[in-house]
């Protein structure tokens, strides 16, 4: 394989892969209204020539490069988070900016940079004669996951019929390759109180009061949780609070929590949701804890329920997929970290629920994700679109 010719064609498309994510920032896209961008990565697709490009009924995109045998996908969510307080924002978060090295907007490192390096990968396969009979890509952008992880995979398994051999998770990975996430989970913890006037609370059953003793046994359940050599420990954050009351002046008789549990290798919804339920005071209070379910209609007004619940996945060092992104890699670039992400990605459903193997490895930072003044790197777009293209050569070479 010539790496050299894959690295000077990458860099010979930074000026397009520029445009292409300056117009993509430039279109709201927040989770189940990504139509716009959507539409405007169908047409970069078509422009550059993929065989096939597909909008299925939850408004995933779904573009096919080469005809041979072996599915590999490269996954990028194309939907984003608000804008949270204007006031931390020193540009226009749509209209964004670029100097000579970044480019700045809400969704340039989570994640449209990787839907731009995907696009541009599976195009330098085409101009250097990489494609074979061995492979075909399929260069996905995937709806609703800033929502719900992993939603729009469990769609185009299920329903598309799409299996992939493996999948390449092009979220941020500061210039790394990541092999795995921990899971999570959302919870709600709810208690029932009694009314009566606030003039009198003794009357009355404070369902207020009960959630605070709650809340210091969940507290104190963090420090607690497994930890796994590779994926670090498990934790938990109250992340929502909720009551119910007749008015100011009378006593709550409801309150709920909202828990963001995060799952490290070991742990599954059933052992997390026990470990609360087992908490004393949730058992003197007799409180119900439960599991959220998702069901908020796609932007094509498709609604498919799913549980919250995201499970944990890690694929080996010496697995066939994270060999080959790892030669890859080298190839021009030098010798890589292999490590793992602290949040989470598609790879719940595609590794997590159906064992597909991920590897991931995708332009910007962590750090820039759902943060004021998000931004990324031209020279990541260019060097993931490279290794994306080296990709499958290497990966189906022992096929032949």
């Amino acid at each position: 394989m010539d790496f050299n010719a894959i690295k000077e064609k990458a860099q010979t498309y930074k000026g397009k892969m520029t445009k292409f994510l300056r117009d993509l920032i430039a279109i709201p896209g927040e989770s189940c209204g990504e139509e716009g961008v959507i539409r405007r990565i169908a047409k970069e697709m078509e422009e550059v020539g993929f065989n096939k490009v597909d909008i299925d009924k939850m408004g995933n995109v779904l573009g096919y490069m080469g005809t041979g045998k072996t599915l590999i996908a490269y996954d990028a969510h194309i939907d984003t988070v608000g804008l949270g307080e204007m006031s931390n924002w020193t540009f226009d978060p749509y209209a964004g900016y670029e100097n000579d090295e970044e480019i700045g907007g809400r969704g340039a490192s989570d994640q449209l940079g990787g839907i731009v390096s995907s696009v541009y990968g599976a195009k330098i396969m085409k101009d250097l004669d990489l494609l074979s009979d061995d492979y075909t890509v399929l260069v996905t952008g995937t709806v609703q996951e800033e929502d719900c992880d992993g939603l729009c995979w469990q769609y185009i398994i299920n329903e598309d019929n799409i299996e992939p051999e493996f999948v390449v998770i092009t979220e941020p990975t500061n210039g790394n390759i990541y092999r795995g996430q921990r899971g999570r989970m959302e919870i709600r913890v709810e208690v029932k109180g009694i009314s009566c006037h606030g003039s009198a609370p003794e009357r009355g059953d404070n369902a207020i009061y009960k959630m605070s003793d709650i809340l210091q046994e969940v507290r104190a359940l963090n420090d607690k949780l497994h930890v796994d050599p590779f994926l670090g420990k498990g934790t938990l954050a109250v992340s929502e609070i909720f009551f119910n009351s007749p008015s100011r002046c009378a006593v709550a008789d409801m309150c709920a929590i909202s828990i963001d549990r995060r799952l490290t290798d070991g742990e599954t919804y059933q052992s997390a949701l026990e470990e609360i339920r087992a908490l004393p005071t949730v058992q003197k209070y007799g409180a119900e804890v439960t599991m959220y379910k998702y069901s908020r209609p796609s932007w094509t007004n498709l609604t498919y329920p799913t549980d919250c619940y995201f499970p944990t996945w890690v694929i080996p060092e010496d697995s066939k997929p994270t060999k080959a992104m790892v030669e890859a890699y080298e190839g021009m670039y030098g010798t890589p970290k292999v490590d793992k992400w602290t949040f989470s990605t598609n790879g719940v459903s595609i590794m997590g629920r159906y064992g597909i193997p991920c590897i991931g490895f995708g332009p910007g930072k962590e750090e820039e994700a759902h943060a004021p003044n998000e931004k990324t790197w031209k020279a990541d777009l260019v060097k993931c679109a490279a290794v994306y293209a080296a990709l499958p050569t290497i990966y189906c070479k022992d096929k032949k």
